[in-house]
This record gives C-alpha cells, sequence and structure tokens, in this order.
C-alpha cells in the first residue's frame, strides 16, 4: 500500500498551493483519509481529516478558514487546498490513510503514511 503526496514547492505569503495525494489502492475509498504537517525540528502536528465519503472533515485550529481538504474517491486521491499561506505553514506535510471510516487527530489513528512533500512560505 502506498501514498503519494506531490503539489509542494516555495511560495510567497498569501499565496496558494494545492497538495495532492494519490492511493495504491482503491479500498482507500472506504477510509478516512488525514494531512500531517511537520516543521524542523518540531513534533508532526495534524493540519486536516476527512471520512470516506467526504462527507465529515475536521481543521486543526490554526489552518480553519484557509486550507480545504477534499477528495475524489474515483481517483484514490485526497486533496488540500491552502489558501492566504504564512511562513508558519513551512513544513513537510505528510498524507495519511485510517483503517476506519471516520477516524480523529492523532497520529495512531492512521496506518500508511506517504512520503513528505515540502512547502515553504517565504515572507
Amino acid at each position: 500500500v502506498q501514498l503519494q503526496a506531490s503539489g509542494g514547492g516555495l511560495v510567497q505569503a498569501g499565496g496558494s498551493l494545492r497538495l495532492s495525494c494519490a492511493a495504491s489502492r482503491r479500498t482507500f475509498s472506504n477510509n478516512a483519509m488525514a494531512w500531517f504537517r511537520q516543521a524542523p525540528g518540531e513534533e508532526r502536528e495534524f493540519v486536516a481529516t476527512i471520512s470516506w465519503n467526504g462527507g465529515s472533515t475536521y481543521y486543526a485550529d490554526s489552518v480553519k478558514g484557509r486550507f480545504t481538504i477534499s477528495r475524489d474517491n474515483a481517483k484514490n486521491t485526497v486533496y488540500l487546498q491552502m489558501n492566504s499561506l504564512k511562513p508558519e505553514d513551512t513544513a513537510a506535510y505528510y498524507c495519511a490513510a485510517g483503517l476506519k471510516a471516520v477516524a480523529g487527530t492523532g497520529r495512531s489513528d492512521y496506518r500508511y503514511w506517504g512520503q513528505g512533500t515540502l512547502v515553504t512560505v517565504s515572507s
């Protein structure tokens, strides 16, 4: 089982990026997905999660109103639209797949992890 994240890059503060995460197995259309991020020297932290059918989403307070998580189960892909980016959003972003239809904000809720995609926001 593989998760392939992409879409990171360098952007100025106030700009936007869209991250994508493609899963190698269609069974993930039945499972919650999430994005986490890890800044240098920091712990990996929760960003957003989405339920199996996209009907439920939840965000960290730090990104609420600026980031939007979505999914396309036909493409086995989850997205993270990031708007109004700030320098403090700079981090490696990781997608993760849970084993249940709905999952929480803890790292232990997620079994499979993709490689990080780096987002750098300049001031």
